[in-house]
């Protein structure tokens, strides 16, 4: 016998995985050019010269050392520069003690679920949330819980409250927003706080914040994002250089233990333990000593904020409804169909690729990831207008 959990995820296909799978088919058959493929959150900014001139000259040294094993929680002198640089930024009181590289956010977000939670506690999403959290949430023996969001999509603190009980063990929130591109505003994360403290003391048990940042550099317009661990002790950062750096393959992150939480020592041991129980030895050496001299830089953001300009205005200019992003490099556009996943079956036949958001947790829209060719973009169009026009005739 198979564990029944681990064969029923293997087996199971998201509308992300269908469209991917469909979507190579179609641009092997008609060519890669005719397929507008708005489906997958893979950076298409190149990353900066500071990753590739890292890598040139660190392979010029002693590849042994290079190549060896670190600390399974990463490099002192990274996680030394990692907590300066957040410290400045966000004035949160990083210690490097309390920091544990991974290989990226995925993995910070299942060895921080695996440190905290028992079995059968519960871990509260706020929809529209990234799907792959109930397999990390389930996979380390806790039940998701799904609290609706405001229109706007900001947090709905009234229904957080409403979710909250004695097996609420943590809550774990995406901003920049994957797949929404909201941004929590400081004054939603503030109120958010205010919420989780007041159940801390009616119950008397821990609460756990999990903020999963790997937009968190993706923002547009002089937004600013606020930083939870500044709000609220209780609180775990977990962060991937994925998006900020175009390096997604290379799995690189880490975890924050809030040093202001009140089992703050044995809340890093229990990370630590999680992450040998899960077979992380180490994050990638030579990526940790790339991401050492690449602290503070970024990809070229501006792209993608381009990207969302022309597609915003060209879906306007066609009639559709959306809910303008902020940050990250997703775009929800209201479905023309009741049905999400009929309106995506239907863009199919105008060579669109569009994610329904039932995946996400909330119904009645589309995903469209622009981190794509400004050209894709551009030559989509046509294709939108002539959707909405089936619909609308």
């Amino acid at each position: 016998m198979l564990p029944e959990k681990q064969l029923a995820w293997g087996l199971s296909r998201s509308c992300i995985r269908e469209l991917a799978e469909y979507g190579a088919a179609r641009k092997a058959e008609i060519g890669a050019d005719k397929v507008f493929d708005f489906s997958i959150g893979n950076p298409s900014v190149p990353a900066p010269d500071c990753v590739n001139e890292a890598i040139a000259e660190l392979i010029k040294g002693d590849s042994i050392a290079l190549h060896g094993y670190t600390t399974a929680a990463g490099l002192m002198s990274l996680r030394q520069k990692l907590a300066e640089d957040l410290n400045k930024r966000f004035d949160i009181a990083a210690k490097p003690e309390f920091m544990y590289v991974t290989c990226g956010a995925a993995a910070s977000l299942t060895v921080s679920l695996n440190a905290i939670l028992l079995p059968g506690d519960e871990v509260i999403v706020i929809a529209p949330f990234f799907p792959e959290y109930r397999v990390f949430t389930e996979g380390a023996g806790g039940k998701l819980v799904v609290v609706q969001p405001k229109d706007d999509l900001q947090i709905d603190i009234d229904n957080l409250k409403a979710a909250l009980n004695n097996k609420t063990k943590a809550v774990i929130i995406n901003s920049p927003n994957n797949p929404s591109g909201a941004v929590y505003s400081e004054d939603n994360i503030k109120a958010l706080s205010v919420a989780l403290k007041e159940h801390e003391e009616k119950t008397g048990e821990t609460l756990y914040l999990i903020s999963d940042e790997p937009y968190r550099e993706i923002v547009y317009g002089g937004i600013s994002v606020p930083c939870p661990l500044k709000y609220y002790d209780d609180s775990i950062m977990c962060y991937s250089f994925s998006k900020s750096l175009s390096v997604p393959g290379e799995r690189i992150g880490y975890i924050v233990v809030n040093s202001r939480m009140k089992d703050a020592a044995n809340v890093y041991a229990s990370v630590m333990g999680s992450g040998r129980s899960l077979g992380f030895v180490n994050p990638p050496s030579l990526f940790q000593r790339v991401i050492e001299r690449c602290i503070g830089q970024t990809s070229d953001i501006s792209e993608y904020e381009t990207n969302r300009n022309i597609l915003c205005e060209g879906l306007k200019e066609i009639g559709y409804d959306y809910i303008e992003p902020q940050g990250a490099f997703y775009l929800f556009l209201k479905s023309l169909d009741p049905d999400a996943k009929a309106f995506s079956d239907k863009a199919k036949a105008h060579e669109l690729l569009l994610v329904p958001s039932d995946d996400f947790g909330i119904p009645g829209y589309v995903r469209i990831s622009y981190c794509v060719s400004r050209k894709t973009i551009e030559d989509s169009m046509p294709a939108f207008k002539a959707l909405f026009e089936e619909y609308k005739h």
